[in-house]
């Protein structure tokens, strides 16, 4: 069998168990805040009409973000919380889960590919590449942290 064809499968497969438990886990959030002390909140007018807006259009919403990075699993749980239809959301599942799965086989396949060809023919240079790429996230890493660690006239203003 050809190895994209048996690794967009196995990432399907995978996708699938995945999107469809955090929509699974979603729906049971919500069963649960709709008998608990946020059963007034979730009955409100606003909140049934964003609830009947997102089981509605939801679909192509769920079937997109399967595209992005971030948004799927967070677009899934919304689903399952405000408790989209089965049948919408299991056609956006299949559909965005077989994109995503192809996309990532033929990404992952190709740059597995490029590295191997790269540390058989030319060792040396493949180890300065996966040193230069791990360097360049461990220094994007860092410079989000800090961008995001508040300093300490930030934290004695706060305190003010």
């Amino acid at each position: 069998m050809d190895k994209i064809a048996l690794t967009a499968g196995a990432l399907y497969v995978i996708v699938l168990l995945r999107a469809g438990g955090t929509f699974a886990i979603g729906w049971l959030a919500a069963a649960g805040a709709r008998r608990s002390r946020f059963a007034g909140r979730t009955s409100s007018a606003k909140f049934q009409r964003a609830e009947r807006a997102i089981q509605r259009w939801g679909a192509p919403v769920v079937a997109v973000s399967f595209l992005t990075v971030g948004f799927q699993t967070a677009a899934n749980f919304i689903a399952g919380t405000m408790r989209m239809p089965l049948p919408r959301y299991l056609p956006a599942l299949f559909v965005g889960g077989a994109a995503w799965s192809l996309i990532y086989a033929t990404a992952g396949i190709g740059v597995l590919e490029v590295l191997g060809r790269l540390f058989a023919e030319r060792t040396a240079l493949g180890v300065s590449a996966v040193a230069l790429l791990l360097l360049a996230v461990c220094g994007a890493v860092l410079y989000r942290r800090r961008k995001t660690v508040p300093t300490a006239g930030d934290t004695a203003a706060d305190e003010a």
